[in-house]
């Protein structure tokens, strides 16, 4: 014991660092609040989590970060908090 070939320190070393990286993916996933609709910013900026507006929502504005697809987006106007990407708020603009 104590004896650990080079092949076995790489599968290990590779392994811990592949679970590292998407645990902390899952967990900055995790740590971002979704935006209530009845928060005071969300409120001045009219967002709502489904969009009435024709064409309009969270996932094809300029403001949204992440990729597309996703449910649930991070948003310039509302730093470190996600919307939902089916929303709307008074800031949308459409990604060029």
């Amino acid at each position: 014991m104590g004896h650990l070939d080079r092949r076995h320190f790489l599968k290990l070393s590779a392994s811990t660092l592949i679970g590292v990286t998407l645990g902390g993916a899952a967990l900055r996933a995790l740590a971002q609040e979704q935006v209530k609709p009845d928060e005071p910013l969300a409120m001045a900026m009219k967002y709502v989590e489904k969009s009435v507006v024709d064409g309009a929502n969270c996932g094809n504005c300029m403001q949204v970060q992440g990729k597309d697809g996703d449910a649930w987006r991070g948003c310039n106007i509302f730093p470190g908090k996600v919307v939902n990407a089916n929303g709307w708020c008074a800031a949308w603009v459409k990604k060029a």
